[in-house]
């Protein structure tokens, strides 16, 4: 389930095409001290189950940039939707091998 988890995370992460959180990503790693040039958002940004499915692991006490992704959730009725939730991204410099 985890691992199914992970690579449906990945495949979100590498495959979306929205740019509604690319400001709020630049803003936030920028203020981290990261710069600009550095942060490639869907290559270099990714959330933590995005990272994991590639092994890699967030280091302890990294706090990641806020942004909302979108997800297939099913409803009461049994068919799916796609929502927006709330998620957190990192920036590789956060993360080591795992």
């Amino acid at each position: 389930m985890k691992t199914e988890q992970q690579q449906d995370a990945l495949i979100r992460a590498r495959t979306g095409n929205s740019m509604l959180n690319y400001q709020a990503i630049l803003a936030g790693f920028t203020a981290k001290g990261i710069p600009a040039a550095d942060i490639i958002p869907r290559e270099n940004v990714l959330t933590y189950d995005a990272w994991q499915a590639i092994g890699r692991q967030v280091k302890k006490g990294e706090k990641g940039v806020k942004v909302i992704s979108w997800k297939k959730m099913t409803d009461k009725t049994g068919s799916e939707k796609i929502r927006p939730a709330p998620a957190t991204v990192f920036h590789i410099s956060q993360t080591q091998e795992a």
